[in-house]
């Protein structure tokens, strides 16, 4: 039995309140860990109050449930705080949980900037959510689980994993995956919600595929700004979306997409094949896993930069010797 996992049982057993929370701009894997422990733990101990505190939403996960609710200072100040795929304290939506009477992080993120009383992180995951699924299995005498449950963790792995592509997918992926599975999900109506894209957001995809721009060792890159943000009626998660619309690209192992936030900011979502990327988004605001990072520029002249580093280590790479496609 894992002794950081019996700690975070135990201190979940010793609170009356408990908040949790994730990092801004969420996912599916910070919506689908966050609502999936909640509703695990308001299962199993039904006398607890279990709040989730985030100032920002999801559209793209909100099939799921709102998660968006904010409580008082008093009712935080008194909790358990449990923050979930937040890697650093900067990213956490609701910052006022920090102040929180314990605070537990559970990440799948390579570990930059430790915080909170316990921490229990497994950067080798290919999610949150995998690591709630076995913080459930491991406790299934004590835990209790339904459909809900296990829908919201089932989307998170499927989401973060590339729909189970992505190397971080293992042996011990697919296997928890089918345990939330075997408690009800129904995968197709999950996968309709998760898949379909109105008429709109096709004709904005083939509008990408005419400004996808590539680097001399074949880095592809596009810049999505607000105008075509507007014209094309999108979601930020829409807007995000267009990096996996790169990554088909023959001879391409690099590619970035550059979305423009209100604020000004330019969100980057870095993705590879066979590289490490994570270092170049640590340069440029950011982090994440060695072959999907997120990053944050705040002028094009650091977009340019950004890209011109991805070719270079790139052109690096593909000259290593090293295999790929």
């Amino acid at each position: 039995m894992s002794n950081v996992k019996y700690e975070i049982l135990n201190k979940i057993k010793e609170y009356d309140s408990i908040v949790i929370g994730r990092h801004f701009r969420p996912d599916g894997d910070a919506v689908g860990s966050t609502m999936g422990l909640s509703r695990i733990i308001s299962l199993t101990f039904p006398e607890k109050k279990v709040y989730l505190s985030n100032k920002d939403k999801s559209d793209y996960m909100a099939f799921l449930g709102d998660t968006s609710e904010l409580i008082s200072e008093e009712i935080i100040k008194n909790s358990l705080v449990i923050i979930i795929d937040t890697a650093t304290e900067d990213r956490v939506s609701d910052d006022r949980i920090l102040n929180g009477k314990e605070i537990i992080k559970i990440d799948h993120h390579i570990e930059v900037a430790p915080y909170g009383d316990i921490s229990w992180v497994e950067d080798w995951r290919s999610s949150s959510c995998e690591m709630i699924a076995s913080f459930y299995e491991e406790f299934s005498s004590v835990l209790k689980i339904d459909t809900t449950a296990a829908t919201s963790i089932y989307a998170g792995m499927v989401t973060d994993s590339g729909r189970f592509r992505f190397s971080s997918t293992s042996s011990e992926t697919l296997r928890l995956a089918g345990v939330m599975v075997g408690k009800g999900v129904d995968v197709e109506r999950l996968q309709a919600n998760l898949d379909l894209n109105d008429y709109n957001f096709y004709k904005y995809q083939a509008d990408v595929f005419s400004k996808i721009e590539m680097t001399e060792n074949g880095v592809a890159w596009l810049y999505v700004d607000k105008e075509m943000q507007k014209k094309w009626n999108l979601s930020r998660e829409d807007a995000s979306e267009s990096v996996g619309f790169m990554s088909g690209i023959k001879g391409s192992i690099c590619w970035i997409a550059f979305i423009e936030n209100d604020d000004g900011t330019i969100r980057v979502r870095l993705r590879s094949r066979f590289m490490t990327v994570n270092k170049i988004a640590e340069k440029y605001h950011g982090g994440g896993h060695d072959r999907a990072s997120g990053a944050t520029c705040y002028s094009r002249e650091e977009v340019m930069a950004l890209v011109k580093d991805a070719d270079e280590a790139t052109r690096i790479f593909k000259e290593s010797g090293e295999y790929w496609v």
